[in-house]
């Protein structure tokens, strides 16, 4: 099943040095890194746009860039973008906000039967109220 990664867990492997993870972030970097052996791994043009934002330097800016570049976006299509708006429906009628991108992932996977794999706990409360799958990673 593929898995589209969500920025923070992307940020933790390719922003941050390895000796500044804690355990529970190295596993998830090495998930990640599994998944991308295993060509599970996917992004998606907003979660691209997300990590590639606030990088002051020119040359980490191209070298981030050409890296994800070996990712290709899933083509978002009007359904996701409805999908997206009734999941945010959804959540608010049960009192949970998000973010228009957190939805599009989640719409995104939905639409596609993805798990997505993230540390942002608020998938966590959308889970309540929408079909997601989380992928777990044990610590």
């Amino acid at each position: 099943m593929m898995v589209l990664v969500d920025t923070p867990v992307w940020s933790l492997a390719l922003r941050r040095r390895t000796a500044d993870l804690n355990q529970s972030e190295q596993n998830l970097v090495n998930a990640l890194r599994e998944l991308i052996r295993e060509g599970r791994a996917q992004i998606a043009g907003p979660i691209r746009q997300e990590l590639l934002s606030g990088i002051r330097e020119a040359d980490r800016f191209r070298k981030l860039r050409d890296y994800l570049r070996a990712f290709d976006d899933p083509l978002l299509e009007t359904a996701d973008y409805e999908e997206a708006a009734h999941m945010n429906n959804q959540c608010r009628a049960r009192g949970i906000s998000g973010s228009a991108i957190d939805f599009i992932i989640c719409a995104l996977a939905h639409r596609r039967h993805w798990q997505i794999l993230t540390i942002d706990h608020d998938f966590q409360n959308y889970r309540a109220a929408l079909p997601i799958n989380l992928l777990n990673i044990k610590d």
